[in-house]
């Protein structure tokens, strides 16, 4: 039996390569949006927040995503080193790093043909991110890609031993860290939590709860561009700081109470950079990082000492491994009153 190549539908079709990393998805948008305009990338992310929202809602949401899916809609950079740029998208809006994302993306852009002369072992892609500049490194052989390794843009502790109060634990100190994005830190143990064990709800009931703390009682700010000085999410950990060949394990809760599946890569870079910062690991000093919710492992490396401003920063080497799940074009029908997109909590 034959299938029509599309079916009835109204409006431009819309596809996507699907792909995880480390259990955490990601659907890469190849067609179907119109043109982002901006002069920058931050322009561009502005635009799509204010103009094409409802395109992230098509496709992030239910019926043809799900309350945790996450998006990369590749763009125009304005920079002449970057090979793509991209912007990220989720449950509540657009983030600026997505250090997952940017591991999928260096599979993709050498196997989807962006990179126009791979080399081996392992192929550079300048990726300009909407926090800057990241430059990928794919393990590239015999035409085939593997494992991909990223460094970040300058990672510093924002602040550490914050005091907030949190609902019903009264107060609750945390550290607040920048990987691109900025997070909360604090050992799940202050919540009666274990990452490895405890129900999903529970941490994210946690993690929310700091997170909301957090931007209502801490003034955030960042050096660079005040688009970038927002909480991103909570990450809960183990409470395992101090340098071990072990894994440490964490849970990040971002965006709308959204749970990363993968060590978040974002996430493995501020807690690098904090970690530097309390003298906890020395620079080239690799620390393994799993997921709480897969078990899934990424590895983080400070690898030199820079300036964020006036903090004192680091670039941290992250590394991990991204794979396919599929190929779809998603349309709508004007008759369908769900086709916007719609969220069960």
């Amino acid at each position: 039996m034959e299938f029509p190549k599309l079916p009835p539908h109204s409006g431009s079709v819309l596809s996507v390569v699907d792909m995880h990393t480390g259990g955490e998805p990601l659907r890469i948008i190849l067609s179907g949006f119109p043109e982002v305009k901006g002069d920058t990338i931050l322009a561009k992310r502005r635009y799509v927040r204010e103009h094409l929202d409802h395109l992230r809602k098509v496709l992030m949401f239910e019926p043809r995503g799900h309350y945790d899916m996450y998006g990369a809609l590749l763009v125009r950079s304005e920079l002449a080193e970057a090979d793509l740029g991209v912007l990220f998208m989720h449950n509540e809006g657009y983030s600026t790093m997505c250090g997952h994302a940017v591991i999928a993306l260096g599979r993709f852009a050498v196997d989807y043909g962006l990179i126009k002369e791979p080399s081996s072992p392992e192929t550079q892609i300048n990726i300009h991110c909407p926090c800057g500049l990241v430059k990928a490194f794919t393990q590239y052989s015999n035409g085939k890609t593997g494992a991909v390794r990223f460094l970040s843009v300058p990672a510093f502790a924002f602040a550490t031993d914050v005091s907030v109060s949190v609902p019903g634990y009264e107060s609750i100190t945390v550290d607040i860290s920048y990987g691109g994005a900025l997070y909360a830190f604090v050992s799940a143990e202050k919540f009666g939590l274990d990452v490895n064990k405890s129900k999903t709800r529970d941490l994210v009931d946690a993690a929310t709860a700091v997170s909301d703390a957090v931007k209502s009682q801490v003034k955030l700010y960042h050096p660079v561009s005040e688009d970038l000085a927002f909480l991103y999410g909570t990450i809960l950990t183990d409470g395992k700081d101090g340098y071990s060949e072990e894994p440490t394990t964490n849970v990040c809760v971002f965006a709308d109470a959204q749970v990363d599946r993968s060590p978040t890569g974002s996430g493995v870079t501020a807690r690098i950079a904090l970690q530097y910062h309390k003298g906890l690991i020395a620079l080239n000093q690799a620390r393994s990082f799993q997921s709480g919710a897969t078990g899934s492992v990424f590895t983080g490396t400070a690898v030199e000492e820079t300036m964020c401003g006036d903090f004192k920063a680091v670039v941290v080497e992250v590394r991990g491994h991204a794979h396919y799940s599929g190929v779809a074009s998603f349309t709508q029908e004007s008759d369908d009153p769900l086709s916007g997109g719609f969220l069960l909590r």
